[in-house]
């Protein structure tokens, strides 16, 4: 059985020498965004290229060197291109994660994203891939669930002073914290805490944590959603 990466460089070695990876094949590639489509994106300048079978070619007028490079043996466009290709074929709630995965990966280089908008002025897509820079938390790309992303998006938006995310308290990591103020926040989603050994262990942790000098406090999923007024009026409080 091929694996993606073996039908991705026949794709684009099927269409041609100037052909690259890209779009969605490109960001499943260098690890910023899943892909479960079986055709394979290509770009390539060449002419009378179409799709075919397993094949969605996107054609180009030019692509710079500055915007392609070779992975694994596969070319393909670079980090800040695929980003700005993804804008085409992609919500911007998936562009987001797509950021926020290059920021975890370490491959997210403002720089090379500056020269990409100076490279391309006016091309479709650039307005929303700024917007997405502009907009970007760097504290999301070390979130681990949708239940995190929407707590800090919650705190960004009461305008609540930023926490630590996921990060190291008194010998325990946590979800988010305030170590200047004491405060942990540990979100409790379903899948997480089902069980009476997960129960048991999280109340142990929070009890050596209190004597420690930190206040904890637990935000379900359910109450995150239903009453996100009254999360914010909690951790306010406590803030201050």
């Amino acid at each position: 059985m091929v694996s993606p990466r073996g039908r991705w460089l026949a794709a684009v070695l099927a269409c041609g020498r100037d052909a690259v990876l890209s779009h969605r094949s490109a960001a499943a590639l260098w690890g910023l965004s899943p892909t479960a489509r079986a055709d394979a994106d290509v770009s390539t300048n060449a002419g009378g290229r179409h799709s075919r079978p397993g094949i969605a070619v996107h054609r180009i007028q030019v692509l710079p060197p500055a915007d392609r490079t070779v992975v694994d043996r596969i070319p393909v466009t670079s980090v800040a291109r695929t980003l700005l290709d993804l804008t085409k074929v992609v919500s911007p709630q998936v562009l987001q994660r797509a950021l926020e995965a290059a920021e975890r990966e370490r491959r997210l280089d403002l720089h090379a994203l500056d020269e990409l908008f100076t490279r391309n002025p006016g091309r479709h897509g650039l307005r929303t891939l700024r917007r997405a820079v502009a907009a970007y938390d760097p504290a999301a790309a070390v979130t681990r669930s949708d239940l995190e992303r929407r707590f800090l998006a919650l705190c960004r938006t009461a305008g609540l002073p930023r926490p630590a995310v996921n990060t190291q308290v008194a010998g325990f990591e946590v979800d988010m914290a305030w170590p200047a103020k004491q405060l942990i926040v540990e979100l409790d989603g379903h899948a997480f805490h089902s069980s009476r050994q997960a129960f048991e262990r999280d109340r142990m942790r929070d009890a050596a944590l209190a004597l420690a000098g930190f206040r904890v406090i637990r935000i379900t999923h359910r109450r995150l959603h239903d009453d996100p007024a009254a999360v914010v009026a909690t951790v306010r409080e406590l803030l201050v």
